[in-house]
C-alpha cells in the first residue's frame, strides 16, 4: 500500500503530522508493507531565500505581535513534545524551501529520501538551521549520506527542480490547499496533522478496501 504526503519543511505540522503517521503505522498490523513518499509542497513559492528568524518573520512579514509570536511557539512546541519532538522555534530560521526541496528528490537517487526528508526538518525546527542556505543544505545532506557534489547537481540540474514542480501541480491538481495532506492508495486523504489513531483507521479502511485478500 502507498501512502503519499504534500508537505513542507518549515511546516510544523507537517513534522508533527509526520510523527503521527509513524505512530499510526508502528500500530498497523501491515505497517512493514506501507510505502511512504514524500511529496513537494511549497506554503511560501515567494518567500526570501535569506534566512531570517521565525519569530521576527511573524512580526514583521505576519503582522503578529511580538507576545502573540511567543505564545505561538509556546503551543506549538507543546503539540510537538507529545509526538517527541523537541522543537525550539526560538531558535527557527524561516526562508525559502525550493532548494531543499530539490534535495531531497537528488537523493532519492540513494534511497536516503525519507532520511534527507527528515534530517532537513530536525535542522530547522531543533537546531535553528538556516535550510534556505545552500552550503548548510550540502552539510545535511553529507550527515545522511549523500555525496556533497551531488548534493550540489541539485541546486543546478533542472530535472530535480522539475520533480518539485511536478509534485505541486499534481497537488493543485487534487485541490490540496494545505498541508500536511495523506493521499492513501489513491482512494482516500487525510487532510491536516490528525491524530495517529484516527490515520491507523485509515490506513486500515484503505487496506480492507484496496488491497486483494490473497496479499495477505
Amino acid at each position: 500500500m502507498r501512502v503519499e504526503v504534500w508537505s513542507d519543511i518549515v511546516c510544523p505540522w507537517c513534522y508533527l503530522g509526520k510523527r503521527r503517521l509513524e505512530q499510526a503505522l508502528a500500530g498497523f498490523a501491515h505497517g512493514d508493507r506501507v510505502d511512504v513518499a514524500w511529496r513537494s509542497f511549497e506554503l511560501e513559492p515567494d518567500a526570501p531565500t535569506a534566512p531570517m528568524s521565525l519569530t521576527e518573520s511573524l512580526v514583521t512579514r505576519y503582522g503578529r505581535t511580538h507576545e502573540d509570536a511567543l505564545e505561538r511557539h509556546r503551543q506549538m512546541t507543546e503539540l510537538a513534545a507529545e509526538a517527541g519532538l523537541a522543537f525550539r522555534l526560538d531558535l527557527a530560521m524561516l526562508g525559502n524551501t525550493f532548494a531543499a526541496h530539490r534535495l531531497v528528490h537528488a537523493a532519492a537517487q540513494d534511497g536516503l529520501k525519507d532520511e534527507m526528508n527528515e534530517r532537513l526538518l530536525q535542522a530547522y525546527f531543533t537546531e535553528g538551521r538556516a535550510i534556505s542556505d545552500l552550503e548548510t543544505l550540502v552539510e545535511l545532506a553529507g550527515e545522511v549520506g549523500v555525496d556533497p557534489e551531488q548534493a550540489r547537481t541539485a541546486f543546478t540540474e533542472e530535472r530535480f527542480a522539475e520533480a518539485v514542480r511536478a509534485d505541486e501541480r499534481e497537488a493543485a491538481e487534487i485541490g490540496i490547499r494545505g498541508v500536511p495532506f495523506f493521499v492513501l492508495n489513491r482512494r482516500y486523504a487525510v487532510s491536516g496533522a490528525q491524530p495517529a489513531d484516527l490515520l491507523l483507521q485509515a490506513l486500515q479502511q484503505t487496506w480492507d478496501e484496496t488491497v486483494p485478500a490473497a496479499s495477505g
